[in-house]
């Protein structure tokens, strides 16, 4: 077996461009693991870009960067954080780089940096996106939107793993994705273009939230792999730059999320959204850890949101209804769950259909984003 030796690469690099790729690297790199390589970052220059590729074993990111004078290609593999650290360091509006067997030299107008790294025979594996037709592709704005109204409803309770991710659901030329935590649901779906009859799996959220941070420019086309438990995202910025997010799925069978979406709500009640959020963040003022809940009681054109905590005190916001139709209703639900919903979704107005006081409150704006919410006792 031939074993293959750091290259001396040495390339010019727009500083911002730097930072701003290794900020997204630094969010896959393992925290703590034995194997230093996956705490590292693989640097290859080749056709004029330079390429950075690091995994955490689960995860893995491959993107380019353009805003570069390569003068000789190469590849080696360096510490992620440490390298980020001292990109971000120096001043200048570009940064050399020149590979020095298993290190990496970092040179600015004032400022000489070595970064000692490790063979690059010891990079990890990383699976490539092929040249083959995907199984569906989605606008990269539309994608990240729904992303943005999902994720964040996903659990962070690691014992319950099958729901400690987003449910990606397709059928015909329709995406859904999907996240709860056992007291809310939050669905969202928009259009793609679908190559494949139906599938639906399970992206962790690390995953999706790093890829939400791919897309934060809002354009590009995202294509998409899905194949023997990994999910490949494939990101096309239109510029010439690429990225690949590769992800394992998550194991596990995803609750059945539509039988939970009450359909017999019998109040509906449409609000402003930004009135609703201000007054909700208010009475958030007045809770805590033992009194979470604020109560809403809808009533005709009024909807009025109370709260109280013991050695606190009480809140009272009041709360314009633009239309209302069903009886009086008081219900109570955590705050933070209703503002976290409002912060995402899109419009000036949110519908809100109700049945009981014990039962799930339902939030939706337009007719692509479905929010469930568990109420709450406050006796």
């Amino acid at each position: 077996m031939v074993v293959k030796q750091a290259t001396n690469i040495k390339a010019v690099c727009d500083r911002d461009a730097l930072v701003e790729a290794m900020a997204l690297i630094t969010g896959v790199v393992a925290g703590r693991t034995p194997t230093p390589a996956l705490q590292c970052v693989r640097l290859s220059g080749e056709d004029g870009r330079l390429t950075l590729a690091a995994t955490d074993g689960e995860v893995a990111l491959t993107l380019s960067i353009d805003r570069v004078d390569l003068e000789d290609g190469g590849e080696v593999l360096v510490p992620a954080d440490k390298f980020s650290q001292v990109a971000r360091s120096c001043d200048d509006t570009t940064l050399t780089i020149v590979g020095d067997g298993d290190a990496l030299h970092v040179r600015s107008s004032d400022s000489r940096f070595k970064v000692f790294g490790f063979p690059i025979s010891e990079a990890p594996e990383i699976l490539a996106f092929e040249d083959a037709e995907p199984d569906f592709s989605v606008d990269g704005a539309a994608f990240r939107g729904l992303m943005e109204r999902t994720v964040f409803a996903a659990a962070t309770d690691h014992s319950r793993y099958a729901i400690n991710g987003v449910h990606l659901d397709l059928q015909g030329s329709q995406i859904r994705l999907v996240a709860t935590n056992g007291h809310r649901l939050a669905l969202s779906m928009g259009p793609c273009d679908n190559n494949c009859e139906k599938t639906d799996c399970i992206v962790p959220t690390k995953a999706m939230t790093l890829l939400k941070r791919l897309l934060h420019d809002g354009g590009g086309t995202v294509s998409v792999k899905i194949d023997n438990g990994r999910i490949v995202f494939h990101v096309d910025n239109g510029a010439g730059c690429t990225s690949t997010l590769t992800s394992n799925l998550v194991e596990g069978t995803f609750p059945p999320f539509e039988d939970v979406i009450p359909k017999d709500l019998d109040r509906k009640a449409v609000v402003n959204k930004d009135a609703l959020h201000r007054a909700v963040r208010r009475a958030h003022l007045m809770t805590n850890e033992e009194s979470r809940g604020v109560k809403l009681v809808f009533d005709g054109t009024c909807l009025k949101i109370t709260s109280r905590a013991p050695e606190t005190g009480e809140a009272e916001i009041e709360v314009p209804i633009e239309s209302f139709t069903g009886d009086k209703l008081e219900i109570a639900f955590n705050p933070v769950y209703i503002m976290d919903a409002l912060k995402v979704v899109d419009g000036d107005d949110v519908t809100i259909e109700l049945k009981k006081s014990e039962k799930p409150g339902l939030i939706r704006s337009g007719s692509n984003f479905v929010y469930i919410i568990m109420p709450v006792s406050l006796s």
